[in-house]
């Protein structure tokens, strides 16, 4: 039996900067989003610098670990498998590094990253920021071929991809969710037996967290854009309160 783990909550702050890029200038400030968070009781930061910045800049990065460092909160530095990406997490040297696929035409990262067809070009960033001092952790489906990749290479972490059971529920296809839901399930036990740490995170609403955050292997969520929707109404404190407590409910 598993013993009984404390669900954290990350919260992805990427979605205000797409807000103040819509515009320019400075306003509203993801930095503050962030410490908003952690004075709400965010149990960590998630930012993810895409290659084209289309909202994180470099100067919030550089920030955003700043404030993470002094408040003691750990920073999850999302990342493409790039030569840049990495030299930037070497300088910058958050906390964790989350390694997710990245195409230019795609609005949000959309699916797992492919550990297993691209191990040779992985497997040295991932010892290199290993190697730095930075968590490592791969966003990958729930596939056993990609978890056993993932334990291999070396990675610390597995994010399960929960996008595809939000897109199923949310077109009202529950026999598909519930197979979805299967893989999540067998995936993280799958993980947590290769001695991986296991994550979850993508399309997480306060309707569909619920059987997500029930899986007992899975150790930490990572929300952010429909959080920063419904801090859009409610506040974001009020947001995080509500979710935490879906969670709470799915894991006493």
């Amino acid at each position: 039996m598993l013993p009984s783990y404390k669900l954290r909550l990350g919260v992805n702050v990427d979605h205000i900067a797409t807000v103040r890029n819509a515009r320019g200038g400075d306003h509203p400030d993801p930095v503050a989003g962030a410490r908003l968070a952690i004075e709400s009781g965010a149990d960590g930061i998630t930012a993810h610098l895409r290659e084209d910045r289309r909202h994180i800049r470099d100067s919030d990065v550089e920030r955003l670990q700043t404030l993470c460092e002094t408040t003691g909160i750990p920073l999850n530095f999302e990342m493409a498998a790039t030569d840049e990406m990495r030299d930037i997490a070497m300088r910058i040297k958050p906390h964790a590094a989350c390694i997710v696929p990245e195409r230019r035409e795609e609005r949000t990262t959309e699916g797992g990253l492919n550990v297993t067809g691209g191990h040779n070009h992985i497997a040295p960033i991932v010892r290199e920021l290993t190697e730095a001092g930075c968590r490592v952790s791969l966003f990958i489906e729930a596939v056993e071929s990609q978890i056993r990749a993932s334990a291999d290479i070396g990675a610390a972490v597995v994010e399960l991809h929960t996008g595809a059971y939000a897109h199923a529920l949310d077109d009202g296809n529950h026999d598909q969710a519930d197979e979805i839901l299967a893989a999540l399930q067998y995936g993280a036990k799958l993980a947590h037996s290769l001695g991986l740490e296991v994550h979850a995170g993508h399309g997480l609403t306060f309707d569909n967290v619920g059987a997500i955050a029930a899986i007992p292997e899975v150790m930490e969520l990572n929300i952010g854009h429909f959080l920063m929707g419904e801090a859009m109404f409610t506040g974001l404190p009020k947001a995080m309160e509500r979710m935490r407590a879906e969670m709470k409910k799915a894991r006493p």
